[in-house]
C-alpha cells in the first residue's frame, strides 16, 4: 500500500520494481498479484484497466486511513525524530 500511495497509479510491474529496489530482494510475480488482489478485495486499493492487458492500482480512502493508522501505531513506539543509531 505504501508503494502504491507514493506512486501515480502504478501498474503491477512498476510496483514489483519499486518493491525489489527498496527491499533489495526478488518479489515473486504470483505472490505480488495475489497480495494486490487481497488489497483490492479488502477495499484498500482499487484496480483499473489501462489497456486490456495492464492494470493500474491506486490507494483508496480506506487504504489512506489504514496507512495513517499504521503510522500512528508506529509513532507510539518509535518517534520519527529519533536517530536510528539509538535504536
Amino acid at each position: 500500500m505504501f508503494v502504491i500511495a507514493g506512486m501515480d497509479s502504478p501498474n503491477g510491474q512498476e510496483i514489483k520494481q519499486e518493491l525489489e529496489t527498496s527491499q533489495s530482494r526478488e518479489i515473486l510475480h504470483g505472490r505480488l498479484y495475489a497480495n494486490l488482489d487481497t488489497l483490492v478485495d479488502e477495499g484498500l486499493v482499487s484496480k483499473g484497466e489501462l489497456d486490456g492487458r495492464t492494470n493500474r492500482y491506486s490507494i483508496t480512502e480506506r487504504g489512506k486511513e489504514a496507512i495513517a493508522a499504521r503510522y500512528d501505531w508506529q509513532s507510539e513506539y518509535v518517534s520519527p525524530d529519533v536517530p536510528l543509531a539509538k535504536l
